[in-house]
């Protein structure tokens, strides 16, 4: 009789263990394989699901400033960073003042040029009016003595007489002619004056322009806020040091971070479905644990072009969102779950659980550990989940794939092999 091996039954026991666990965990490996979901009853939500940037309702922008052509472009030297926290008083851009720089030194020499040539010009028309001046006092001198000699005349004989009356005559247009001269000369002294005036207004003026510009090439903030940074429209990056901006482009905005809004974009097909008042689940994509609450705002009139070279028209919506949170910064990337319509009591099952041969829909329903082929009847859907109208039952375990489909693939596998 052969006997039977005793010396070590922990390791005959430990082996069959070790057996029964690996079937056990291939078994469960098995079930793994193939995942399941239970068929809801409950109300379903058909929604439109889009991606939008918030926006802030109300914002302060800061632009570019007006600028003479004869200064050049606004080039960027200094600008504050994108989501900086600034207050008021503090400088976000600075531009390239080399251009004004030079224009101020140069108004300044002209000045100083044109204020010493008017002091010439003084001197000199003072000095040449004083001499038409002692000449006119020697005139009127003369004219005085004519007139005396001719006052004494009455006893001198008639062609002395004559002679002294066309001396005196003389005289008199002589005081005449110095009169007018000095009054011709002082009206004439007084317009060039006047002339070089109005060129050092003219320079004081750009001087003043050029100091007033140079101040506008240091923007301020009016008020406290988060800086956002506007894009080149050239470029389509945010604006940077070493662009250059034209008068008037958004620079900056400054938004009121108690209002904000979610902008997203419907497309024609789905634009019907949207109303003012529908709510919409708000979930940003940096921080996706987080959902907010909003409202349908407004909805636009008219289309408008995806993109720059998109043919696919879409609608502008704007959403607002209903609660504030640090998180929630203006150019954040949101989703946004519009609820358009709430069907009660119904069963509905994920989308990815429904299959169809191009004829029927079917699911494959968990009986045991086999799963049965059933055709369903379905309904509306969303982005996640479909209604089934009739097929399934509340609780129904649905695979969400198809589970012969995945032993057919393993059977291949294992020809191939």
């Amino acid at each position: 009789m052969r006997k039977l091996n005793l010396q070590n039954p922990m390791r005959s026991l430990t082996i069959l263990l070790i057996t029964l666990s690996l079937f056990s965990a291939c078994d469960k490996k098995e079930k793994q394989e193939i995942p399941v979901s239970k068929a809801i009853k409950g109300t379903f939500y058909l929604d439109v699901v889009e991606s939008g940037e918030i926006q802030a309702i109300h914002s302060i922008n800061i632009t570019a400033p007006a600028i003479s052509w004869r200064y050049g472009a606004l080039k960027i030297t200094q600008i504050i960073k994108d989501g900086k926290e600034v207050k008021t008083g503090d400088t976000v851009v600075v531009f390239d003042p080399s251009e004004i720089k030079k224009t101020i030194v140069e108004a300044e020499s002209r000045l100083q040029i044109s204020y010493a040539e008017l002091e010439k010009q003084k001197a000199e028309q003072q000095s040449s009016l004083e001499e038409l001046k002692a000449d006119y006092e020697v005139t009127r001198i003369s004219q005085e003595i004519s007139k005396i000699q001719f006052d004494a005349s009455s006893y001198e004989a008639a062609i002395k007489r004559k002679q002294i009356e066309l001396e005196l005559e003389n005289a008199n247009i002589a005081i005449k002619r110095a009169k007018e001269q000095i009054d011709n000369t002082v009206k004439i002294q007084t317009e060039d004056v006047k002339q070089k005036m109005l060129s050092i207004n003219q320079d004081k003026e750009r001087l003043n322009e050029a100091n007033e510009t140079l101040n506008k090439l240091f923007l301020i903030s009016p008020s406290p806020g988060i800086a956002i940074i506007s894009r080149n429209w050239s470029t389509g990056n945010k604006l940077q040091v070493g662009d250059q901006c034209w008068s008037g482009l958004p620079m900056i905005q400054l938004p009121d971070l108690g209002l904000l809004k979610a902008t997203v974009q419907i497309n024609e097909v789905d634009i019907a479905k949207i109303v003012k008042g529908l709510k919409v689940q708000i979930k940003p994509d940096a921080f996706s644990d987080s959902t907010y609450s909003g409202e349908v705002l407004s909805v636009a009139n008219l289309a408008i072009n995806k993109d720059g070279s998109s043919k696919i028209k879409v609608f502008p919506v704007d959403i607002q969102i209903k609660e504030n949170g640090k998180k929630l910064l203006p150019g954040l990337t949101v989703s946004c779950r519009i609820l358009v319509k709430k069907i009660p009591n119904v069963i509905y099952i994920p989308v990815e659980a429904l299959q169809t041969d191009g004829i029927d829909e079917y699911v494959f329903v968990k009986k045991g550990n086999k799963f049965k082929k059933v055709i369903v009847q379905t309904g509306a859907s969303n982005t996640d989940f479909i209604i089934i109208t009739k097929g399934l039952e509340k609780d129904n375990e649905v695979a969400m794939t198809d589970p012969f489909a995945l032993k057919k693939s393993k059977e291949t596998k294992k020809e191939q092999k």
